[in-house]
């Protein structure tokens, strides 16, 4: 039996069988991608306009027409725009008035959207920018905190934290190429 295989057991149990694999897949069988992350805002326009600023992003479609689905998953919700910058896509969208207002202090939606850059580099020219987006005055932040300094870890992985204007937190990564020799220093 290969690890691909499965077998069946009967069990006492009041269900007649049970599935059990008998190994892991040694591959996985289809590579996985970062799609989107969806970011509910209160002002449509101003948050477009900063990840065009700041990310250099494109819409590349909106709608205000939604299924049962969206509706019942998000209630209220009235305009969504996708927005592309490279690889990486925004769904920003609003919903009602009682939907209004950054989350309460301390709660997350999610932790973070990490957003990997190819060199060193590149990793100080978005942390350039986004100082620049973020003391332009611009824009108005739910988490008014600067971005974190770029710290690099044992592994010489280096790496700055940032906001969104809808409280978003943002990793920028350069991920050094690692394995048998590789060092950090």
């Amino acid at each position: 039996m290969n690890s691909m295989e499965r077998r069946d057991q009967v069990t006492d149990t009041p269900a007649a069988s049970q599935t059990e694999w008998t190994a892991v897949p040694e591959t996985v069988p289809t590579r996985l991608r970062f799609h989107h992350v969806a970011v509910q805002t209160d002002d449509l326009a101003s948050s477009i306009s900063w990840y065009k600023d700041f990310f250099g992003a494109k819409v590349t479609w909106t709608l205000e027409e939604f299924s049962e689905l969206s509706l019942e998953r998000l209630p209220g919700l009235s305009s969504l725009a996708e927005l592309t910058a490279d690889e990486l896509r925004f769904h920003l969208f609003t919903r009602g008035a009682h939907h209004r207002g950054a989350p309460p202090s301390g709660t997350n939606q999610f932790q973070h959207v990490c957003v990997e850059v190819p060199t060193p580099k590149d990793l100080l020219a978005w942390y350039s920018r986004w100082h620049a987006v973020y003391d332009s005055g611009v824009y108005t932040f739910t988490r008014d905190a600067p971005a974190t300094d770029i710290v690099v870890d044992n592994d010489g992985v280096q790496s700055f934290y940032a906001y969104d204007p809808n409280g978003i937190e943002f990793e920028f990564t350069f991920l050094p190429v690692t394995g048998p020799g590789w060092s950090p220093a």
